[in-house]
């Protein structure tokens, strides 16, 4: 699983980036300032995540565990359903878009969020399941 996190991370990045750059140029005139800052507080969770999401996919070359690979997608889903569901609502005027189902999603991805960070912090307690070092290293 590591590749696809590290892959997925750098995506999630370069979208946060691509996102951020709309947001401030091509949102600014279209939206009001509440939906701007709704839009950037979803680029900026979904950055602090994709780089959350690469240091999984680092961990996991040496320290394979179940927990944080749960970690991993915990952070995907978190990206997804708070980021995901900011966006919407920051551009649902444009659109006429219902947000009414759009409430309850949106903490559902803060918890997922949190739920991920536990599982990276609990990860660091379990002994490894592989081991991807060469054999002869020490143990951390």
């Amino acid at each position: 699983m590591r590749k696809p996190f590290l892959r997925l991370g750098g995506l999630m990045a370069l979208l946060a980036v691509a996102l951020g750059a709309f947001g401030s140029h091509g949102l600014k005139n279209a939206v009001d300032a509440a939906s701007v800052n709704t839009f950037e507080i979803g680029v900026r969770y979904q950055f602090y995540h994709a780089f959350a999401l690469l240091s999984v996919g680092l961990l996991l070359y040496w320290r394979k565990n179940k927990l944080l690979t749960a970690a991993g997608w915990l952070f995907i889903a978190g990206i997804v359903l708070f980021s995901g569901s900011l966006y919407l609502l920051a551009i649902s005027e444009l659109f006429s878009l219902n947000t009414s189902v759009l409430g309850p999603v949106t903490p559902v991805g803060g918890v997922a969020f949190i739920a991920g960070w536990a599982c990276f912090i609990l990860a660091t307690f379990q002994k490894n399941e592989k081991s991807y070092r060469r054999k002869g290293s020490e143990e951390g």
